[in-house]
């Protein structure tokens, strides 16, 4: 699934839960599914980022924040 249709049925699915509609076990189901498939991907993009980020110290050392 998209990542952009994603997150539309994960705000399909919060809207109609906070209208006070009670959801289906299979739309239960759908919904963690898509909100673990959200998590995975926000934290692989998330590594990514910080592995390509480099901090530089005032003494003008440069130190990367990949993960050994």
């Amino acid at each position: 699934m998209a990542e952009k249709s994603r997150i539309e049925k994960l705000n399909e699915y919060a809207a109609r839960v906070k209208a006070g509609e009670v959801l289906t076990p299979e739309e239960i189901a759908d919904r963690d599914r898509l909100r673990q498939e959200f998590l995975a991907e926000f934290r692989k993009n998330f590594r990514a980022q910080l592995d390509n980020t480099v901090v530089q110290y005032p003494d003008g050392t440069k130190k990367s924040l990949k993960k050994d």
